[in-house]
């Protein structure tokens, strides 16, 4: 077993090798936190609290509202909303309705929102109503039946929920006023009518589909991951055998990485409630009132990004606040620089360290250990009841320790499949493992290494964004020729977006031009940072743009820089 799985020596006693999972359905979790822990704070959100009674009988409303409005088992209920106490509400009230989730990104544009709502076949939403404008364009352009409308205001303490409106209209956000009527609904009604009782779905763990997650993929365009019940309650379970000195009940988790996004997801949402802990909610990242809320509320686990680590770490004023509550923190989406790691640790005097997932994975497959070896520059161990190998580049076999190839995991947090997608499922799935198209190697100890991707994404401060989408945008300007995006080296963002353009004859055209037209249409953190314009693009005998040429022209750049 150790000769196939050589970091299992290097497990501590109290982490076990294979962890007995549950058959439940995740609502089971909240049900089980609100009769355990039913006075306990389970949000706190801007001075607001709620206990895990009070988001238990919420999301039953949810649920039953919902089933008053004819959802059936199955049904797809995309949740637009920053983090904030509705996106709890709306994620556990959809799975007791029998619904399943499509988280949706508030940042998308309608371009996106479309193919999104399209894709899924998502039937309701539930959405902001500043973002109402853009989302009630899809009633026409989707299956969309029903809108539930939020606003930030809704969950906010006396008197900042009468402030609210004052704080947007001074930052210069326009105010939106949505009424309820057939087709829209608004939230803080239903939470004042609906009563807290619901028919609960028979649910089958292991097959039924909980979320739709989208990524993307070889094809640039994204798709939608199913992860069963199963699959999300198994990698929770695993982050909470991993973070074994944290107490069920005690530890309270900074929520600022997006429940839209798969990792904030499963490391604060569900482990949140799986453990009886308090999520501490922000709707958006600010280094200042993360210092701030860090300093004051004293959250013990705070799950992010590198860039929030690097981007607190630079603020100039960062030693005026004490964040000596931080006790354990894993940073995933782009790798961790071992430089912030120590830093970090350093100023909080907790532990960070670096971890390794994928949507496909619910998320997580990898991690460093907090309190026993390490290696900076890893990605850690397997969880429990995590295989993994490095397939050959080279023989097409498993690999020897320290050669490069591609790394298979398998796993029971891995997905089912892709939605509707048969043809890429069977190409990225096979007997169970998991083809992650990220090149990478192990060594003698089984720590993994990861090197480099197969896929064209580029993942820009934690957000993964893929080129031909950019590109498909961009081939619509009439002045555009030709054009090839590629992620270059950002020692900020890991790395970011650059779109290289040959320009028709005889026209000519500025970075600020496509930088305006690109904002119309792309999630901001999607639009390119930089614009070069070229005579010709570097292509293969066959005509096909040698994207990977472009990068490694502008590594050679930060080498002569140097």
């Amino acid at each position: 077993m150790e000769n196939q799985k050589p970091w299992l020596r290097h497990y501590p006693e109290q982490i076990p090798h294979l962890i007995t999972l549950e058959e439940r359905p995740l609502f089971d979790y909240l049900k089980q936190a609100a009769n355990e822990h039913p006075s306990k704070t389970a949000i706190h959100f801007l001075g607001k609290e709620l206990s895990y009674t009070e988001l238990y009988m919420q999301s039953l409303k949810f649920a039953n509202y919902l089933q008053s409005l004819g959802i059936q088992k199955g049904d797809r209920v995309s949740i637009m909303l920053p983090n904030c106490p509705q996106a709890v509400i709306a994620y556990f009230g959809v799975l007791l309705s029998g619904g399943i989730v499509v988280q949706t990104n508030p940042l998308y544009m309608e371009r996106e929102l479309e193919f999104q709502l399209n894709d899924s076949g998502s039937t309701y939403i539930v959405t902001l109503d500043l973002l109402y404008p853009r989302v009630s364009k899809m009633k026409a352009l989707t299956k969309i039946q029903h809108i539930i409308v939020t606003g930030i205001k809704d969950y906010l303490p006396f008197p900042k929920n009468l402030l609210y409106p004052f704080v947007q209209k001074r930052q210069n956000q326009v105010v939106v006023k949505v009424e309820h009527h057939d087709d829209t609904h608004l939230f803080k009604k239903i939470m004042l009518n609906a009563l807290p009782e619901v028919d609960e779905p028979k649910i089958n763990p292991g097959e039924d589909v909980a979320l739709l997650q989208y990524t993307g993929g070889t094809t640039g365009f994204p798709k939608g991951v199913m992860l069963t019940h199963n699959n999300i309650a198994a990698n929770t379970q695993m982050c909470a055998a991993w973070m074994y000195n944290c107490k069920k009940g005690e530890e309270s988790i900074l929520g600022i990485i997006p429940f839209f996004h798969v990792y904030g997801m499963t490391t604060v949402l569900n482990l949140t409630v799986m453990q009886a802990y308090k999520m501490i909610l922000l709707p958006k990242f600010d280094p200042t009132e993360t210092l701030k809320t860090i300093h004051k509320l004293k959250p013990t686990l705070f799950p992010g990004a590198p860039t929030i680590y690097i981007s607190l770490l630079n603020q100039p004023d960062i030693k005026e606040y004490d964040l000596s509550s931080i006790d354990s923190c894993i940073s995933g989406s782009a790798a961790l620089p071992v430089e912030v790691q120590e830093q970090f640790e350093a100023i909080t005097g907790g532990k960070l360290v670096e971890g390794y997932g994928l949507s496909e994975a619910s998320p997580v497959t990898h991690a460093n250990f907090f309190w026993e070896k390490r290696k900076p520059g890893s990605v850690g161990v397997p969880w429990p009841n995590t295989e993994a190998f490095i397939l050959s580049m080279e023989t097409g076999r498993k690999a020897e320790p320290n050669e490069l190839g591609e790394i298979l995991v398998r796993g029971p947090q891995v997905m089912k499949g892709y939605w509707n997608r048969k043809e890429e499922t069977e190409a990225t799935l096979k007997n169970g493992w998991l083809f992650t198209g990220d090149i990478g190697y192990m060594d003698e100890d089984g720590y993994f290494y990861i090197v480099d991707r197969k896929k064209d994404t580029i993942i820009a401060s934690g957000y993964n964004v893929y080129p031909r989408e950019i590109e498909e945008v961009l081939y619509e300007h009439e002045k555009v020729q030709e054009v090839v995006v590629a992620g270059i080296p950002d020692p900020y963002r890991g790395e970011t977006v650059k779109a290289y353009i040959v320009l028709k004859e005889g026209v000519s055209a500025t970075s600020e031009e496509f930088n305006e037209y690109a904002r119309q249409h792309l999630a901001a953190y999607k639009v390119p940072r930089y614009y070069e314009f070229r005579k010709e693009l570097p292509k293969t005998a066959v005509g096909k743009i040698l994207r990977r040429a472009l990068i490694e022209e502008e590594k050679e750049k930060l080498k002569d820089a140097k």
